[in-house]
C-alpha cells in the first residue's frame, strides 16, 4: 500500500510535533510513529527549555554557557540562531496552551541547571516535555490536514536514483504489512539512540531508527562518539530507567557519597551543578575509590514544601520505592541519556539527501558541541524544526512513485531470527557498548567493540529477508548500526573532550582534533 501526502513527518517528539503543526498550515502531513503519539524522549523530559526571559539573564551569557559546555565543538552561528530565536517559540508554546510554571506573581518561575550561570530553565514543574507533547497533540487533533499513524516502525527510507528522499517504507507491527508513506518532504524527528547502552534513561522506543536509516540512504553523520550519560538515574531494583532531573541539583540538592561528603566540590568549582560530562566523571571515579554501587543524592536540607511543590512526579516516584527525598539522600548512578551527534544538517535542517530534513536529537546541527548544555535539546529540537519547516516550503519537487517492499518481505534467505536469537544480540550489542564505548573508553576495548558489532551487524543482514520482518528485528538492525557508529567514531578520535574520553588519549587535543567526526556511507 502507498500513501501520499505534502509533507511526511517520521517521529512524535517535539521537533516532529511542531513541525506537522506548521507544514498542516500549507499542505496535508501525515505523522508515522512507532508506538502511541504520546510515546517519545520529549514525554520523559523533566528538566525544561533553556530560554532567556529574565532581565538578570542575556543571550550573550546563554551562549557563552552554551559553548563552554560543548567543549570547542559547537557551531558558534548555529549555538547564536538557537539562543536568539527560542523565546519566541516558547512564547508559541504558551499561545499553544503549554501550561508553564509560574511565580505567585504571574511571572514564570526559572529554575537553573548544570552549566548555566543564570537560573533560564522554563519548566512544567518536572514534567516539562509531558506537557508540551500535550499542547501540540491538542492543537494537531483540530487540524483535518494531519493523519496520524500509529504503530508504523520506519524500516527504511525511499530513495530514488537522482538521489532524492521520497518517503519511507514502514512496518505495520500490528497487522506486519510494510507500507510505502511518500511525500516531497520527509523529515527525520526519530529521537535519540539510548537503547544501544545496558543502561539509560530513554524509554524502549530509543533505538536510533532515524539515523541508521539516514546513513544506510548515504547521508553524513558526525560527532557519534559524543553520546552524553546523565550523572542522575535512580539506582532502585523497581526504578530501572527513571531519571532524576538535573534541576533537583539547581534547587540545591548535592551529590554525596555513602560517608556524606559533597565530592564534587573537589572535582570542579561548580560542585554538583558541573556540567554533566565532569559530573558523571566525578561519579565513576568516586565509585571505583569506594568500590560502592552508587552515590547519592541528598537534597533533604532544602525546604520539603517547596521540594514536593516543585518536583512531584520525582517525589511521587520515589514515596511509591519507599523512599523520601525530603528526609533522606536518595542513590542514583549515571546512565547514557542523549545523543550530541547524529544526521548532520545545515542552519534550515537539510541533510545532504534532497527531500530529507532532520530536527531534534537525530540531528547534528552543531548546536551542542561534543557535550549538550542542560534543556537545551528541546529548545534545539523547537528552532530546527521551525527552520526546516520554512525552508521545506519551497522544496516542492512533486513526488514520483516507488517501489514497495514486496521483494524484500518475500526474498528468500536463511529465514527470521527466533525471538530468542534477537533478544541474545540485542543483550550482546548493549553490553558491549556500554562496556566498551560507555563513560570511559580505551584504543583495545574500542577496537574489539567494533570487530563484536561488525559481526552483529553481518549477522542481522544475513536474516533481515524472509516471509516477515518483525519490530524487534528492525530495531534490533538499527541499534546495532548506530553502536556500531558511536564505536567507529570513538576510535577515531584519539583525544579526550565533552562526552568522549579515552583513558589511553586523555587530554583534549585542540591541535588535531577541534573538528566533527564525520561519517558516510558510500556503498
Amino acid at each position: 500500500m502507498r500513501i501520499q501526502s505534502d509533507y511526511l513527518v517520521v517521529g512524535s517528539g517535539v521537533a516532529g510535533l511542531y513541525f506537522a503543526l506548521k507544514a498542516a498550515e500549507h499542505g496535508s502531513v501525515i505523522l508515522v510513529t512507532k508506538r502511541e503519539t504520546r510515546e517519545s524522549n520529549t514525554s520523559y523530559a523533566q528538566g525544561g527549555i533553556a530560554s532567556v526571559s529574565d532581565g538578570d539573564d542575556s543571550a550573550e551569557m546563554h551562549v557563552r554557557d552554551t559553548l563552554e559546555a560543548g567543549a570547542g565543538l559547537c557551531d558558534p552561528v548555529a549555538v547564536e540562531v538557537g539562543v536568539r530565536e527560542g523565546p519566541a517559540l516558547v512564547e508559541e508554546l504558551i499561545d499553544l496552551g503549554t501550561r508553564f510554571s509560574r511565580k505567585s506573581s504571574g511571572e514564570l518561575s526559572l529554575g537553573r541547571e548544570g552549566g548555566h550561570s543564570r537560573a533560564r530553565i522554563v519548566h512544567a514543574d518536572d514534567l516539562t516535555g509531558q506537557e508540551i507533547s500535550r499542547a501540540l497533540q491538542a492543537t494537531l487533533a483540530s487540524m483535518p490536514s494531519v493523519s496520524i499513524f500509529d504503530y508504523h516502525l520506519a524500516v527504511d527510507l525511499i530513495v530514488d536514483q537522482t538521489p532524492r528522499c521520497r518517503g519511507v517504507h514502514a512496518l505495520d507491527t500490528r497487522s506486519g504489512r510494510v507500507e510505502a508513506f511518500t511525500a516531497p518532504v520527509t523529515l527525520l524527528a526519530t529521537g535519540g539512540a539510548g537503547q544501544i547502552y545496558a543502561s539509560t534513561t530513554n524509554p524502549a522506543v530509543a533505538t536510533g531508527d532515524g539515523i541508521a536509516m539516514a546513513f544506510r540512504a548515504g547521508v553524513t553523520v558526525g560527532n557519534m562518539e559524543f553520546y552524553q550519560f546523565h550523572p542522575t538515574m535512580l539506582w532502585h531494583p523497581r526504578g530501572k530507567s527513571f531519571l532524576i532531573s538535573e534541576a533537583l541539583r539547581g534547587h540545591g540538592a548535592r551529590l554525596v557519597n555513602h560517608r556524606g561528603v559533597a565530592f564534587l566540590d573537589s572535582h570542579h568549582p561548580l560542585g554538583s551543578l558541573a556540567t554533566r560530562d565532569v559530573v558523571t566523571r566525578a561519579i565513576m571515579a568516586e565509585l571505583a575509590t569506594s568500590g560502592r554501587d552508587c552515590v547519592y543524592l541528598d537534597a533533604t536540607a532544602q525546604d520539603a514544601e517547596e521540594t514536593r511543590r516543585r518536583f512531584p512526579n520525582i517525589y511521587q516516584y520515589c514515596m511509591d520505592l519507599d523512599m523520601d527525598l525530603t528526609l533522606q539522600p536518595i542513590p542514583v548512578i549515571p546512565a547514557a541519556h542523549y545523543q550530541c551527534g547524529g544526521a548532520r544538517t545545515d542552519l534550515s535542517g537539510r541533510t545532504d539527501l534532497a527531500g530529507l530534513y532532520a530536527a531534534g536529537e537525530v540531528a547534528l546541527t552543531g548546536f551542542h558541541g561534543a557535550n549538550r548544555l542542560a534543556s537545551n535539546s528541546l529548545l534545539e529540537a523547537l528552532v530546527f524544526a521551525r527552520r526546516a519547516f520554512e525552508t521545506s516550503r519551497g522544496d516542492d519537487e512533486p513526488s514520483r512513485p516507488a517501489a514497495d517492499l514486496s521483494s524484500l518481505a518475500a526474498a528468500p534467505g536463511r529465514g527470521n531470527l527466533d525471538s530468542e536469537a534477537v533478544s541474545e544480540l540485542r543483550h550482546l550489542v548493549r553490553q558491549t557498548t556500554w562496556e566498551k564505548v560507555g563513560i570511559e573508553r580505551t584504543d583495545a576495548g574500542l577496537e574489539q567493540a567494533c570487530q563484536i558489532l561488525a559481526g552483529v551487524m553481518e549477522e542481522i543482514e544475513q536474516h533481515f529477508v524472509g516471509e516477515s520482518l518483525t519490530a524487534e528485528l528492525v530495531e534490533l538492525r538499527n541499534t546495532t548500526a548506530v553502536a556500531h557508529l558511536v564505536a567507529r567514531s570513538a576510535r577515531m578520535r584519539k583525544e579526550s573532550r565533552g562526552g568522549h574520553f579515552n583513558s589511553d588519549h586523555p587530554e583534549r587535543d585542540d591541535a588535531n582534533w577541534q573538528h566533527d567526526t564525520l561519517i558516510k556511507d558510500d556503498r
